[in-house]
């Protein structure tokens, strides 16, 4: 069992859970505690620090609520792999989780050539009841539940196959086919998970999700498929860069 070192201001207005929280939340982000690394009991760290046993377990609870540390009958308080960051660009998902060194993993729950809903068909510029590509994936980080994807795109000029989705991220297989990304509309959002999502995703029903659409264009102009996708907000953040204009 290991613990960073923790300072504790009694005079600062922040709340002395908080405190505990954070300073843990830190080393976990400095590397100083990796995942698999078990903390002292509850006990040990309110004896150490000086702090009540509830104080000491509402500031694991934070731990746990942000993702950071998980509690394990007979294994203790572990921590686990932080949370994935990922910028705002014309990436895939899968192609992220391979650059930041995690391991991606796909489970496709659906792949069919459907009647295209009117709410796509207006946003991909076909008919209404048009045949289009749909597809579902689960997507995994490290073996862990990450994500839940559906994508529709059009027949032409690119058919989507099994074992290519199991492998590869969506955009990739775009440009094997020589089709380019060059731009997306996208609109970032939350929303609570149902109950068959939070048992994909391994969360409780009600548990905060982040929520993503988007339309992407080729370099001429057309459509190249939308995109309605949940994230577990828990484990996953997006990071935006801004600058004055």
């Amino acid at each position: 069992m290991t613990s960073p070192e923790i300072a504790i201001d009694r005079s600062s207005p922040v709340p002395l859970y908080f405190q505990v929280a954070e300073q843990f939340a830190a080393a976990i982000q400095r590397g100083e505690l990796a995942p698999g690394d078990r903390l002292d009991s509850e006990l040990q760290l309110a004896d150490r620090l000086g702090l009540s046993r509830p104080t000491i377990r509402q500031a694991i609870q934070h731990l746990v609520d942000k993702g950071l540390i998980v509690r394990r009958r007979g294994v203790g308080t572990q921590v686990v792999r932080g949370e994935v960051r990922r910028a705002v660009e014309l990436t895939s998902l899968h192609d992220d989780l391979a650059r930041a060194g995690r391991q991606p993993s796909t489970s496709v729950l659906e792949l069919a050539t459907v009647e295209c809903p009117a709410k796509v068909a207006a946003v991909l510029g076909v008919d209404p009841d048009s045949p289009v590509q749909h597809l579902r994936r689960l997507r995994f980080a490290d073996g862990e539940p990450l994500a839940v994807m559906r994508n529709w795109l059009p027949l032409d000029p690119v058919r989507l196959t099994l074992d290519a989705l199991q492998t590869r991220g969506l955009y990739a297989i775009l440009r094997a086919s020589g089709l380019r990304v060059r731009s997306a509309h996208q609109r970032i959002g939350a929303r609570a998970a149902t109950a068959a999502e939070a048992q994909m995703l391994g969360e409780r029903r009600g548990a905060p999700l982040l929520t993503m659409t988007r339309t992407a264009y080729d370099d001429q102009g057309r459509h190249l498929e939308y995109g309605e996708h949940i994230y577990r907000a828990s484990r996953y953040a997006l990071d935006v860069t801004v600058a004055e204009r």
